[in-house]
């Protein structure tokens, strides 16, 4: 017994001192990942779990520590054990990270129901209300694929090359190719060089040498950049390092900042940082509007939604700048939204893992329309996007070339630069072309100058349209979301037809408008408010002509419309023949008219008749005068007087 007591006494010191030497290495790991040194974090994460220590939050850092540094092969490792094993413990951030490394591994059954999970665990999280809005997202990243005829960068090498930006006639970059010194300075984020910026092909067409751009660099971190059109200007991304000194966080954290420096009497000076830089967070990857007067970028300040964010900030015309804005919703979610670019046709380019992509970064856009952003963000596609992290897009829409950095499997570093030709263009909206004439119902005579509208299922007015002097219009509607299209012009009862979501293929769409009143007294001729033809007789007869008959029926219709509307049709001749001939002839036309209009439905009750001769002739044609028989013709006719 006693020896059984100091056995079991022993092996618990012995545990005891195991725990207790487990727990100072995973003390010393929290403290390199405080640091972002996910690399030696990985290192010591690794020898404690292989020796049995394991707990929730080790298995939460390590996971992350593998997940920010693109080891996705060991990240999902990490998560699945995570997950099996604490399940009910774990925070639906981890599921999502857990379902974004299952897609870089091209498991995406398994990806979708992660995912699924995650959304259920969370309610008022951008990522979860896209995924359960979006469940098709593979099908819309099939439809945007195919559109790029991508190539390798000539000039990436077995380092990380990344982050293009125009320059010139040629491209800066940033690479951790060569620190051009005898120590070889790494960063223990993932143990690897510091990077520098480079340039090539940029001050002369004959030139093929990648240059390190020595008068920007320092012994830290230079990577993204962005330069002004006439080259003058760079803002470019650097650690918080100053004056040959660099300055940590609270946690010990060297962070980024955005620096601004000009190319002045042959060389780069006036070295600046940007007034919203801090020691507390970071601000990186700088790009331009096309006008220059706003700089987007990346940083995880105070109210980032996110990892990290997208922000514009005004430059004002002396150099000054505004304040930082935040893009918000829907472009920033819960994770990282980074590496902004902004076309020249005002289309914003991001990467994000907090949109639904095909795994790791993927690259999106969203256009800008008068300062805004649309809600439409559609990932690029492939080949530019992969299960990997794609990002740091850059495209001149001249000539529709431009540049990408992807860690994808086949490349010659750990990051690689390509070049691609986008052969057709992102659609953001889908445009359903609409054509139509608007006419009065009755009279069906075309509306010139009638309104016609695309108003969205919110009630917002999208687009409009002013008939022309035929009564037509042309319009086109965002075919992925229903839509009414509604005519109105004054004195008429609106009309509306409702399209639905649709494939974009055109339509026509044809209104009738029906007069609100007819705004009359007693005395007004019923045709002319109806704009009606005239209706003739033939010389000398009283039978109901055809053309005639047309213009009655659209009396006709109006008195079904309006069954208190009593009407007197007077016929008129013209001057020729006797008076009292004339008279008889203008009686039998106006009794012709009645008749045939009792013979469609119209009650007798409502409808008078009587003939006038030649006693009210419309123009100069009177006896004696000599007219043509087009003017003769005039004075044969009948009207439609409003009696009540």
């Amino acid at each position: 017994m006693t020896k059984k007591i100091l056995l079991t006494s022993i092996l618990t010191v012995f545990l005891l001192a195991f725990t207790s030497a487990q727990e100072k290495q995973v003390v010393k790991g929290n403290k390199k990942y405080a640091e972002y040194s996910f690399r030696p974090a990985i290192d010591i994460y690794k020898k404690v779990l292989d020796k049995g220590y394991v707990n929730s939050d080790l298995l939460q850092k390590l996971g992350n520590s593998y997940y920010f540094n693109a080891d996705y092969e060991e990240a999902e490792k990490i998560y699945k054990q995570l997950i099996e094993t604490y399940g009910s413990e774990v925070g639906p951030e981890y599921y999502f990270r857990y379902g974004q490394t299952l897609k870089t591994l091209g498991d995406y059954k398994t990806s979708d129901s992660i995912l699924a999970r995650f959304a259920d665990m969370t309610s008022n999280d951008l990522r979860s209300k896209i995924l359960k809005t979006t469940k098709d997202y593979r099908e819309e990243i099939a439809r945007n694929s195919g559109r790029y005829d991508i190539e390798t960068f000539e000039y990436n090498s077995k380092y990380s090359d990344f982050a293009p930006a125009f320059y010139k006639e040629g491209l800066i970059f940033s690479s951790d190719r060569d620190t051009g010194n005898l120590a070889r300075y790494r960063h223990t984020w993932n143990s690897k060089d510091f990077l520098d910026i480079y340039k090539v092909n940029a001050d002369s067409s004959s030139s093929n040498l990648v240059v390190k751009m020595n008068m920007i660099n320092s012994r830290l971190h230079e990577s993204t950049s962005v330069a002004t059109k006439d080259g003058n200007t760079i803002y470019f991304t650097r650690n918080n390092f100053v004056d040959g000194k660099s300055t940590k966080d609270e946690a010990g954290v060297i962070r980024l900042k955005i620096f601004r420096i000009n190319w002045k009497d042959g060389e780069w000076s006036n070295l600046e940082e940007l007034p919203f830089n801090s020691d507390s967070y970071s601000v990186a990857h700088p790009a331009l509007s096309p006008d220059e007067k706003t700089l987007y970028f990346a940083a995880d300040m105070p109210d980032s939604k996110g990892e990290s964010d997208i922000y514009k900030v005004s430059i004002n015309e002396d150099g000054t700048f505004g304040s930082p804005i935040n893009l918000g919703q829907p472009i920033n979610t819960e994770s990282r939204e980074t590496f902004p670019f902004v076309s020249n046709e005002n289309i914003l380019y991001f990467s994000s893992d907090g949109h639904p992509g095909l795994g790791g970064l993927d690259i999106f856009g969203t256009k800008i329309k008068f300062g805004d952003y649309s809600k439409k963000i559609l990932n690029v596609g492939e080949p530019v996007n992969s299960n990997k992290d794609d990002f740091s897009y850059i495209i001149n829409e001249e000539n529709k070339k431009g540049y990408f950095s992807s860690n994808r499997g086949e490349g010659m570093g750990a990051d690689d630069i390509y070049g691609f030709l986008e052969t057709r263009p992102l659609i953001f909206e889908c445009l359903q072309p609409i054509t139509g004439t608007v006419r009065d119902k009755i009279s069906n005579d075309v509306l010139v100058g009638a309104t016609v509208k695309v108003i969205n299922e919110q009630n917002e007015e999208v687009l409009s349209a002013i008939t022309d002097n035929k009564g037509n219009y042309i319009l086109s509607c965002d075919c992925n979301q229903g839509n009414f299209v509604r005519a109105q012009i004054q004195g008429y009862v609106p009309a509306e037809e409702y399209l639905p979501v649709s494939d974009g293929k055109p339509t026509i769409i044809d209104f009738y408008l029906e007069r609100e009143i007819i705004e009359a007294g007693f005395g007004d001729d019923l045709a002319k408010l109806l704009q009606l033809s005239t209706i003739y007789f033939d010389f000398g007869k009283y039978d109901i002509r055809r053309d005639a008959e047309i213009e009655i029926q659209k009396v006709i219709a109006a008195m079904e419309k309006y069954p208190s509307l009593k009407i007197k049709a007077n016929s008129h001749t013209d001057s020729r023949g006797a008076d009292s001939f004339n008279l008889w002839l203008s009686q039998k036309r106006a009794e012709a008219t009645v008749d045939y209009m009792i013979s469609q439905g119209i009650s007798s009750e409502r409808l008078k008749g009587e003939g006038y001769g030649e006693t009210r002739l419309v123009n100069e044609c009177d006896d004696g005068v000599k007219c043509s028989k087009e003017k003769h013709q005039l004075n044969r006719r009948s009207e439609f007087i409003i009696l009540e």
